[in-house]
């Protein structure tokens, strides 16, 4: 715990520096993030190291079947991308969809890979690839909604992320993404329906916390607190915090708040959880949050 301390002081100190650099003016309106709890980044798994090791030894196997191979190319592609190695995941997954082209769940991470890039229509065709193939894909739904809301497409992409509630009503996270997009449609809307879905979600669920925050019932200081109780590991206080940290940035770019969003977002990447849709998406919210075309403002 001591640790966690001395970390949390030196992240304050180092945000306040930060913030002497603002003029007046912005530190009225806008504020980098102090007093915010924190932790070492999540470390490698070298369980995963050698599972990586294991099936790049396999591949030199001349006898297994093109099918095989394409299989331990997705698996060595997923096995990347959980350790933070996107351009070899995305190799590998070059690789196993030229053996066999009709790979559902390797479609599912070129369309992810497509939308970090900004290349919106390819995204939208892998994961209409995937749907084509299979059709009860639920996380097709969302990856496909999240492209499109990135792509400027919001009306569409709530109608993607609502087929993705409507397959688990209790889950919300699936709540929370369909509000992101609804407010880009109509944000009265969007706080109405969330509130009609918060009766059906999980209240013992941590998650459901951030549905109370985004419903005003629970203050950012609140949210931050609560990350850290009932905790069952290291890896799962990291967790909270990357997801956190995400929404809490979302919410400072509605409000036209830059400084504030950016150091959310960088603190989102600097939990190393790399498989979650919040880490990832931090990285490209911090490519829009001052492109040329997309002011701050209509980020939201």
């Amino acid at each position: 715990m001591s640790k966690l301390k001395r970390l949390f002081a030196t992240l304050a100190i180092g945000a306040s520096l930060v913030g002497c650099q603002a003029t007046n003016e912005t530190e009225v309106a806008d504020h980098p993030v102090v007093n915010v709890p924190f932790a070492g980044p999540l470390q490698h798994d070298f369980r995963k190291e050698l599972e990586i090791a294991r099936i790049s030894q396999a591949l030199n196997n001349v006898d297994i079947t093109t099918e095989q191979r394409a299989g331990l190319h997705h698996k060595r592609g997923a096995l990347y991308d959980s350790v933070g190695l996107s351009t070899l995941a995305r190799l590998d997954f070059n690789y196993a969809l030229r053996l066999k082209p009709d790979f559902a769940e390797v479609y599912n991470f070129t369309g992810i890979y497509h939308t970090l890039s900004m290349q919106y229509d390819q995204a939208y065709e892998s994961f209409d690839a995937v749907i084509e193939l299979l059709p009860d894909h639920q996380y097709a739904y969302l990856n496909r909604g999240i492209a499109l809301y990135y792509g400027s497409r919001p009306d569409l992409a709530e109608h993607d992320l609502k087929k993705f509630l409507a397959a688990d009503t209790s889950d919300s996270y699936r709540a929370v993404w369909v509000y992101l997009a609804t407010r880009k449609v109509d944000a009265e809307r969007a706080y109405n329906e969330l509130k009609q879905h918060a009766s059906e979600l999980d209240k013992t669920r941590w998650s459901y916390q951030l549905v109370q925050y985004f419903l005003g019932e629970m203050t950012e200081r609140d949210l931050l607190l609560n990350v850290q109780k009932d905790l069952s590991s290291h890896r799962e206080y990291l967790e909270r915090l990357c997801e956190a940290y995400f929404y809490l940035a979302k919410d400072a770019v509605a409000d036209n708040k830059p400084l504030k969003a950016e150091d959310y977002f960088n603190l989102a990447m600097a939990t190393n959880v790399y498989e979650f849709v919040e880490y990832k998406y931090a990285r490209l919210e911090l490519r829009l949050l001052y492109s040329d075309d997309q002011t701050p403002d209509k980020i939201q």
